[in-house]
């Protein structure tokens, strides 16, 4: 093992309090946030690898991986982790998803150093022993059946992705095909970990009660004592130009019909250049960001057409985003019909524009909500976590905010008239088959945490 120490300490200047920011000369990044409210830390590590890197064959083993994290290694018995974690009052887990792998543990700051030694260890020590893999493999095709194969619209979802695209590596789920689980083995996850999980493909974010030089020292104690390792290229998955309209039908037990439809629209490259995408952002809360929102407005509570309707877009990631409209039709209503109205809220915009209250209403609400997720030392930690690995700067989440102020309602128009075309849509409709009332219903999926 080596020994290194921490580079020089970076500071940014956040809208609620500095960061600092460290390198460690193995290549791990450490960012700190103070936050001295309660004498409580939640201390995460995030792996930039996820569903978006695997193959054909393999798909799912990010996530196997994560389950396999809390099973050992040579210093700690299958277990002992989370043993450990909640025998000194703290809460842990971890979440993969297509960009990326973390792990996070919520303690007492006397107890922060504790949490990196444990984090440390299996970065470096894991053990992917046969006999816990063949266990824990059961425990994730089982969870693949519960959120996926006995939930129709996760059934859906899961078609209309491997519609949408072709050679991307977005269309592969992030929990894997069940013949890709059935087949993975040890070894599939070993090589795995032992490609990816390395100090120069992680950061480690740290924030609550704490003094980032003291934290500084415990990381080159322990996360500073690994060795960096070399990385795989990541080589370009472009996915080919679509160039027209693509359907998918899944016919499951249900109780209601449903249709989500898909656009290709860009996503965030350059935060201080790129104007698109903050007006996407921006088109996606018009149509769906509050209660009295256009969809809603118009489709639930005015014509009735439906009992549900929302719009979503995800700015950032790694992989082609979507820019995404779904419904629930009402009783006696059609999907065919909903799906028309759907395009047809948007094509109001595209035509008429939006109205200065609705713009400063989805302004105000981004505001709220930008403090609401910093008011806990958790949503500070995942706002920080996800914006480095997604190979954003700390200083770039303020950046997006004060570029999502400046969005005119022409922006707006200008995107919802030229992202719509039938070209770039994809269309997933749900048919309810009836419901056996004899089967036991899984519950509906609530989240990533393993």
């Amino acid at each position: 093992m080596v020994a290194v120490c921490a580079l020089g300490a970076t500071q940014v200047q956040a809208a609620d309090g500095d960061i600092t920011q460290y390198k460690l000369s193995n290549g791990l990044r450490l960012v700190v946030k103070e936050d001295h409210r309660a004498p409580t830390v939640a201390h995460m590590v995030w792996y930039k690898i996820g569903a978006i890197d695997e193959f054909n064959g393999t798909t799912g083993v990010s996530h196997a991986l994560e389950h396999m994290m809390f099973k050992g290694t040579k210093k700690l018995k299958p277990g002992d982790f989370s043993k450990i974690v909640a025998g000194l009052g703290g809460q842990e887990n971890a979440f993969t998803s297509r960009d990326y792998t973390a792990y996070f543990q919520q303690i007492q700051a006397k107890n922060l150093k504790r949490m990196m030694e444990l984090e440390a260890d299996r970065m470096h020590n894991l053990q992917v022993l046969p006999a816990e893999f063949k266990k824990e493999i059961q425990v994730v095709m089982e969870e693949r059946r519960m959120r996926t194969e006995d939930q129709a619209q996760a059934k859906l979802y899961e078609a209309f992705l491997a519609t949408a695209f072709e050679a991307n590596p977005a269309r592969r789920p992030v929990i894997g095909w069940m013949n890709d689980l059935e087949h993975m083995t040890a070894s599939d996850v070993a090589n795995w970990y032992h490609t990816w999980y390395e100090p120069n493909n992680a950061v480690v974010v740290v924030a609550g009660d704490v003094n980032p030089a003291q934290v500084k020292k415990w990381a080159d104690e322990t996360y500073g004592q690994i060795k960096a390792g070399t990385l795989p290229d990541r080589k370009p998955q472009v996915e080919p130009k679509q160039e027209g309209v693509r359907r998918v039908e899944v016919r499951a037990p249900a109780e209601n019909p449903y249709v989500l439809i898909g656009f290709k629209v860009p996503k965030l490259e350059d935060v201080a250049k790129d104007r698109d995408p903050y007006a996407l952002d921006v088109l996606a809360a018009v149509l769906d960001g509050y209660s009295g929102a256009r969809l809603n407005k118009s489709l639930v509570q005015g014509t009735q057409e439906a009992v549900s309707v929302g719009a979503s877009y995800d700015m950032t990631g790694r992989g082609p985003s979507l820019f995404y409209l779904e419904g629930t039709p009402a009783k006696g209503k059609t999907v065919d019909q909903l799906e028309k109205d759907l395009l047809a809220q948007v094509k109001k915009v595209a035509d008429d524009g939006i109205s200065e209250q609705e713009l400063e209403r989805v302004k105000s609400q981004l505001m709220a909500g930008q403090v609401y997720k910093r008011d806990s030392v958790f949503g500070q930690a995942m706002e920080i976590g996800q914006t480095l690995t997604l190979g954003f700067k700390v200083e770039d989440i303020d950046r997006m905010i004060d570029q999502m102020k400046t969005v005119t309602r022409a922006e707006v128009q200008d995107v919802a008239k030229r992202y719509f075309d039938t070209a770039q849509m994809t269309v997933g409709t749900l048919y309810p088959l009836p419901i056996d009332p004899n089967k036991k219903q899984a519950p509906a999926p609530s989240g990533m945490l393993h």
